[in-house]
């Protein structure tokens, strides 16, 4: 898997996938306070900077055990995170994994999703050598379903009343995508 103490930076042409830092935190709350963000996110959004502070230590508590590996998405220009790209529930044994992606608002709509999780999938392939990637999606969310079939994940089921947020239940769409289906 993933060794030592910081995630390895991957580049696109417009974008760094890269470790997150504490430079990063008023960023990160920017991305996770705001509620259109949040909407098929499975938490809610942050209520201050403090949260912020705090999702970052998570973030570094969750690679320091090779749980969960979260990477800032920033753009090349100017290194200022714009989203972050996940992967979660990692299995060597399976050779699996979850992705996960969120950007901010103001950057949707751009092509940086799309770019994103192309370089993460990369990455998961051909340097952790798995074999499937798995995201489940709320089926209201049509740009996240958008993308992850315009990188060739296949819907495979529909999880009913998966979720429980807001006072709410919500569904889940289930998409995977194996090494030799890739783009």
């Amino acid at each position: 898997m993933i060794d030592g103490v910081r995630l390895p930076t991957i580049d696109t042409p417009r974008l760094r996938l890269r470790w997150l830092t504490e430079h990063d935190v008023p960023a990160l709350f920017a991305i996770f306070s705001d509620p259109e963000v949040m909407a098929y996110w499975s938490s809610p959004p942050l209520e201050d900077v403090h949260a912020a502070a705090k999702l970052l230590e998570e973030i570094h508590a969750h690679f320091a055990a090779k749980t969960l590996f979260q990477w800032g998405v920033a753009r090349r220009e100017d290194d200022q995170v714009i989203g972050t790209c996940t992967l979660h529930a990692v299995s060597a044994e399976h050779k699996r994994a979850e992705i996960g992606y969120a950007l901010g608002r103001a950057h949707w709509g751009h092509g940086y999703g799309l770019e994103a999780a192309e370089a993460l999938i990369g990455y998961a392939f051909d340097t952790l050598d798995l074999h499937r990637l798995e995201a489940d999606v709320d089926p209201r969310n049509h740009a996240s379903i958008r993308c992850l079939e315009r990188l060739g994940f296949r819907k495979e089921g529909y999880a009913r009343e998966r979720y429980h947020l807001y006072g709410t239940v919500h569904d889940a769409v289930l998409y995977g995508l194996l090494r030799r289906e890739r783009l």
